[in-house]
């Protein structure tokens, strides 16, 4: 997949007439989405395409790759693991083939630098005050994801790495871990609800709003996969008539609830200028998106 099919299939505009998806509210989350664009903006953003297409990788091995590499080498089902919601043999094919064209070090300096080269292209008029003090507010959170890691591999990894030296580069690390620790989080909800892989994306996509499968299916489930996880959703009284039931619908806003709860712990040390910070952030991103360096599908931006 080159630059122009990632930009067609992910970075187009959606469809106009689509009512507006049911989006939680919360500080958390609020903060989450805020920041969605800026921390994805390595996977997105063209000149971060272009340092893993240097290394002969390109959209999706590159993306397993970097978000793989700062665990270091793990074997193809520790990722599986980590990554959860993506179709097994998808993600184990993908790290295989990516660790074999790039090494590690190369990746995690792509990653870094392909990130930074987007973001400064695209808000290098933002004075370097502001990014260091949002960086510093950030940080306050960051220190508490850090501390204790215990069953989140991915901001284990993250934690691993030095920060960047450029002020875009420290903000974008600092939002990773934010997104990271929230993800291993809301996996981990999901699971001790009884949830597989798969029905993470089904719950999740009833509970948004989603066309039927849009959201799974861009995971690489099969479709009697997807079939299979939805007869099981029917016969545990969470779904029926291709909705969520009441009682679906509460296990999923309880997982929510559960994610949630986690995040504002660790947001807590921002205290009251978490609501300005998550404004600036949402400036910032809205810049990145109109610059079509992230999706500008709200779907997609409020279903992690």
């Amino acid at each position: 997949m080159d630059y122009d099919e990632l930009s067609a299939a992910f970075l187009a505009e959606p469809s106009a007439g689509r009512p507006a998806p049911r989006i939680p509210s919360g500080a958390a989350r609020s903060l989450r989405d805020a920041a969605e664009p800026l921390a994805t903006i390595g996977f997105w953003g063209k000149p971060a395409y272009a340092a893993m297409e240097a290394l002969g990788l390109e959209f999706l091995t590159g993306y397993v790759w970097a978000r793989t590499a700062p665990m270091g080498e793990p074997t193809p089902p520790v990722v599986v693991a980590a990554f959860g919601v993506f179709e097994p043999g998808l993600v184990a094919s993908l790290y295989d083939q990516a660790r074999g064209t790039a090494s590690r070090a190369d990746v995690l300096a792509a990653r870094e630098e392909g990130a930074v080269e987007s973001l400064h292209a695209i808000l290098g008029d933002v004075p370097t005050g502001e990014v260091e003090a949002a960086v510093a507010q950030l940080r306050r959170a960051t220190d508490v994801a850090v501390a204790d890691v215990a069953g989140r591999p991915l901001v284990a990894g993250l934690a691993s790495l030095e920060w960047p030296a450029d002020p875009w580069g420290r903000l974008w690390h600092a939002l990773n871990i934010l997104r990271e620790y929230r993800g291993d989080t809301h996996q981990a909800a999901n699971v001790a609800a009884g949830l597989s892989g798969v029905q993470m994306n089904l719950v999740t996509e009833y509970w948004i709003g989603w066309e039927p499968r849009a959201y799974a299916g861009t995971r690489g489930w099969a479709p009697e996969v997807m079939d299979a996880a939805d007869a099981d959703l029917r016969e545990r009284g969470w779904l029926a008539d291709g909705e969520l039931t009441a009682t679906g619908r509460a296990e999923r806003d309880r997982i929510e609830q559960v994610t949630d709860e986690a995040m504002d712990r660790v947001l807590a040390p921002i205290g009251d200028d978490v609501g300005a910070l998550t404004r600036q952030l949402y400036g910032w991103s809205n810049r990145v998106v109109a610059a079509g360096a992230a999706p500008p599908d709200p779907y997609k931006r409020v279903s992690g």
